[in-house]
Parts: structure tokens; sequence; C-alpha cells
């Protein structure tokens, strides 16, 4: 596991470093064009790196999964069918969650791991035993609560990475 966060750190440090000299290349490209001609120059928008994160790729993996299952039970099963419910509340979270990676800074887009979108993920699975056990029990039965404080945790942890 260390061998591989390694390897994961000096793959985000050399694309990092190819990075900074394509855009030194296209300032200097820039620069001595300007000086030539006068001209307007619109540049082009940058790639989103929060969309090619691991955190970003972990969600979309998890949602085209469930997006797959509910087309899936939607062949055989109507809209009130309890598991077409529970799909459709998960992708609800799923999508709150992928919003707010996408409203990330660029310049914050190092924090986007795959551990973070695990545990996003995850938040996302919890949050769907806690709305099942809703659905059976009062708020105040101990099933509930724990699975709300479970929720709780994963909250906190992710506001660590994400405040």
């Amino acid at each position: 596991m260390r061998l591989t966060l390694m390897r994961n750190r000096r793959m985000v440090m050399k694309t990092r470093r190819t990075f900074c000299l394509i855009f030194l290349l296209l300032s200097a490209s820039l620069f001595v064009q300007a000086q030539s001609t006068p001209q307007v120059i619109v540049l082009k928008p940058v790639v989103n790196q929060v969309k090619s994160s691991p955190a970003f790729a972990e969600l979309i993996l998890r949602r085209t999964e469930r997006e797959s299952e509910l087309e899936e039970f939607l062949i055989d099963y109507t809209e009130e069918f309890p598991k077409v419910k529970e799909l459709k509340f998960e992708l609800i979270l799923l999508q709150n969650a992928l919003d707010k990676i996408s409203a990330v800074n660029a310049s914050e887009s190092g924090k986007l791991t795959s551990a973070l979108g695990k545990l996003m993920v995850r938040k996302v699975e919890i949050g769907v035993d806690l709305w099942n056990l809703k659905r059976q029990y009062n708020d105040d039965h101990p099933e509930v609560k724990r699975a709300r404080r479970k929720v709780e945790v994963f909250e906190k942890a992710i506001r660590e990475i994400l405040p």
C-alpha cells in the first residue's frame, strides 16, 4: 500500500511538473506572439481538473452502477417498488456529493483523492441505510440514532478534507 501511495505521489508530481512546463511554454509562446503582432488572444478554458480527479471518478462509478441497476429494475417493477425508491434516493445523494466536489476550486483539486471519493460513497451508502431505517422506525429508535451517528462521523471526516 505504501509503495502504491509513493507511486501515486510521484505520478501527481510528474503531472504537475508537466502541467507547469506546458503553461510556461504556452506563456512564452503567447508573449513572443504578442510582441510581434498585436492581436486579441482568446484562451481556451483549462481542462477541469476536478472532473478528472479520483474522487470524482469514484462517485461517477457508483452513480453509473446505480443508474444501471435502476434501469434494470424499471423493466420489471413500477416507480413505487421499494428498491426503485431506494435507488432514486441514492442517486440524489450521489448527485449532491458530485455537486460538492464540482464546487471545489481547481487550485484545491489535489485534495480530491480516491480516499475522499470512497469516503463520500460510503457516506451515501450509510445515508441510504439511515433513510431506510427512518421509513421503518421513529427518530428515537436506537438503530436510527446509530446510523445518524455514522453519517455524522463520515461528514466530519469529509469536512476535514473539504472545509
